[in-house]
């Protein structure tokens, strides 16, 4: 069977603080070079030392009707893969085959035309698909119904917020039935509802044949949706297949050292942030590797420009596979209205998580509103089995925690 995406040998090279101006007169040539006479040497130099593989020799194929997970740390270039599939931007080596109508939703606002209305949009991209009007049309009342902005579809785009930017264009690349579905992890921009919405959706799409590739830091996400997953790691491809092994890979070998996690500058801009997470035993020092008696603090540090009312702290702990094993919720209201930097700490009890590779995500939200900051998978940790009855029978699946039953022994007369 022909593939729908075959993607051969494909590299994106990047240059880092290109010239955006890289154009002069012939007269300011002269007067470069006379200054610089080894001019044409150093500028190739120069050149090549700021130049960086986003994606580096990536192969792989998807058939119709697969719905695949991408997943990577940060830089690993998925975002990078994605526009290339939705031809934004074009490979520096390599080719990417695509046989069939591509809808994508990658940064918000993609694809729309800021002057025009949510009502025209939804037209230019269904024309930009090849479809025709009145298969728009029939799909119209549907879209916008799904992407809830029914009192602002006349009005131009450029004045949508950004969660109305995504409702909008996630309803329109559902529902306009391509071929193939491109979604980066800019549905986190929405609120909790419209994401467990548009997951429907997801997987709504997946089951009717069409294929599907999303890229998500949130691992239970994909274990849920994609039954395969590519990992990329610094640009290179490190495994395809069944989604549950390429997840636990991931943990278990890309990311078991990674204990901490430091906030980076564009959250300065929050009123509240997460600036850094430390995984520490119980006497305050950084490990990523814990015997199972072994007590597990988990320390947020956080800075508030200004204290949002109602705040919270969500720390959820998923195992390798990606399967939530409990969430924890700190409530902020003790800082009431003080700014400044402030710590919360999560203590896991010794004796409470079974031997495993775990991962935490971590939120501030405030209940029922919205989510002010979610990073997914910030931090890494692993248990191991310092010596329990059940570690003469590793392998056998005992759960994720120990039991906290208490049980008695009784004679029936």
């Amino acid at each position: 069977m022909k593939p729908i995406i075959r993607v051969e040998n494909l590299s994106k090279q990047y240059t880092i603080g290109a010239d955006k101006t890289p154009y002069s007169t012939f007269r300011e040539a002269l007067i470069k070079n006379a200054r610089n006479p080894f001019n044409v040497f150093s500028r190739k130099n120069g050149d090549e030392q700021n130049k960086i593989w986003a994606l580096k020799d990536i192969s792989f194929e998807i058939d119709a009707g697969e719905v695949v997970g991408i997943i990577g740390r940060n830089g690993a270039g998925k975002s990078t893969m994605l526009k290339i599939l939705s031809r934004i931007t074009k490979p520096t080596t390599g080719r990417a085959e695509l046989f069939g109508r591509v809808g994508s939703l990658l940064e918000v606002g993609t694809g729309f035309h800021p002057e025009l209305t949510g009502r025209e949009n939804i037209f230019l991209n269904g024309a930009i698909l090849g479809m025709k009007h009145g298969e728009i049309k029939k799909k119209f009342a549907e879209i916008v119904a799904f992407a809830e902005i029914e009192k602002f579809i006349d009005t131009p785009v450029k004045h949508y917020s950004s969660g109305m930017h995504v409702r909008l264009a996630f309803a329109v690349a559902a529902h306009l039935e391509p071929e193939i579905l491109i979604v980066d992890e800019v549905l986190a921009v929405g609120d909790m509802e419209f994401q467990k919405k548009c997951l429907g959706k997801m997987d709504e799409v997946g089951k009717s044949g069409r294929t599907v590739i999303f890229v998500s830091h949130q691992l239970g996400t994909i274990a849920q949706l994609c039954p395969q997953t590519i990992l990329l790691d610094k640009g290179r491809l490190v495994m395809q297949g069944e989604t549950s092994a390429v997840i636990e890979h991931y943990i278990s070998h890309e990311r078991a050292d990674a204990s901490s996690y430091i906030a980076e500058q564009a959250k300065t801009s929050l009123d509240i942030y997460v600036q850094r997470v430390l995984v520490t035993n119980e006497k305050a020092v950084e490990q990523d590797r814990f015997g199972h008696d072994e007590g597990i603090n988990l320390s947020f540090d956080c800075v508030a420009d200004k204290m949002v009312r109602g705040a919270e702290l969500r720390m959820v702990v998923r195992t390798a596979r990606g399967v939530t094993v409990f969430t924890a919720d700190a409530e902020l209201t003790a800082l009431r209205d003080s700014a400044g930097a402030f710590n919360v700490e999560f203590k896991i009890p010794a004796a409470m998580l079974r031997p495993n590779s775990y991962s935490v995500t971590f939120a501030l939200f405030v209940p029922h509103q919205n989510i002010i900051e979610l990073v997914e998978d910030a931090v890494f940790f692993t248990v191991f089995d310092a010596g329990s009855k059940y570690a003469q029978s590793e392998g056998l699946d005992y759960g994720v925690v120990f039991s906290p039953c208490e049980w008695k022994v009784s004679k029936i007369d």
